[in-house]
This record gives C-alpha cells, sequence and structure tokens, in this order.
C-alpha cells in the first residue's frame, strides 16, 4: 500500500479492532492506523469538529467501517461521507457482524465500495483480515481530500 494512505478503523469492540490492527501487519501493511470507537468520533475527524487528531489533507485515508457502534451507526457514517464533497471519494470497506441481505443492499445503494461480514470463528476472522490487508495493498485509492 502506498505509504501515504491512512488506514481509519472504526470499531468500537477492541478486541476486534485489535485482531484487525494486527492482521493488516502480518499481511504486510505498515501504513498509519487510526481507530475510532464510535461513528462520531470520525466524523468529528473527517469534519474538524473538534477532534483530538488533525486530518492530513496531502494524504489519502481508507475506511473500514462497522455497522454497529454506539452514538452515531455506520450506515449513518457512511451516509455522511459519500454525501459531502470533501470526502466522498473515500474509500470505504464496511467489516462488520451483520448479514442482512437489506443492510448490504443499503450499504452499497449509500456508496460503500465493499462489504465483509465478520466471521463469528476466531481463525476464519483473522484470515479475512490478513486477505483484506492483500486486497487494500493492490487497490488504488484516489487522491488526498
Amino acid at each position: 500500500m502506498k505509504k501515504n494512505i491512512n488506514i481509519v478503523i472504526v470499531e468500537d469492540d477492541e478486541g476486534h479492532a485489535l485482531l484487525i490492527k494486527r492482521n493488516l501487519k502480518r499481511s504486510g501493511i505498515v501504513n498509519p492506523i487510526l481507530h475510532f470507537k464510535n461513528g462520531e468520533d470520525v466524523l468529528s475527524f473527517f469534519f474538524n469538529e473538534g477532534s483530538e487528531y488533525f486530518i492530513n489533507k496531502d494524504s489519502a485515508y481508507v475506511i473500514l467501517l462497522d455497522i454497529k457502534m454506539p452514538k452515531v451507526d455506520g450506515i449513518e457514517v457512511l451516509e455522511k461521507l459519500k454525501n459531502a464533497d470533501e470526502t466522498k471519494k473515500i474509500p470505504v470497506i464496511m467489516i462488520t457482524t451483520t448479514d442482512n441481505p437489506k443492510e448490504i443492499e443499503a450499504c452499497h445503494a449509500l456508496g460503500c465500495n465493499s462489504y465483509i461480514v465478520k466471521p463469528i470463528d476466531y481463525q476464519r476472522f483473522i484470515e479475512i483480515v490478513k486477505r483484506l490487508g492483500y486486497y487494500l495493498d493492490i487497490i488504488e485509492i484516489p487522491n488526498p481530500i
């Protein structure tokens, strides 16, 4: 993955976030990773509303977004990001336990780039994240916001 791309993980489950970070690194991803525990915080980050982090306008971003989160859920985050000119090009990959076909369809209709269902089995979850890392290593990310 190109060096000027930041990976943003939006995941309220600390264990899942740790597994994602660890296994992305095992797949060879060395890019900076930012972790937000809820949708409200990631929206504050991207829209510069009092976040403890500062968005780097010279870097590109890819977002790994859970659906079921406190404060603002992933579908609302996806909708707000894809409806704003400054963030609509950012690739968003839904990574969630939700396999409801209506939610999958809704996320794609709102503009998510990929939808991954987290397996319940620990080993399968690790394998899925490693494959995600390989995927992230070969995709092209749009110019910075």
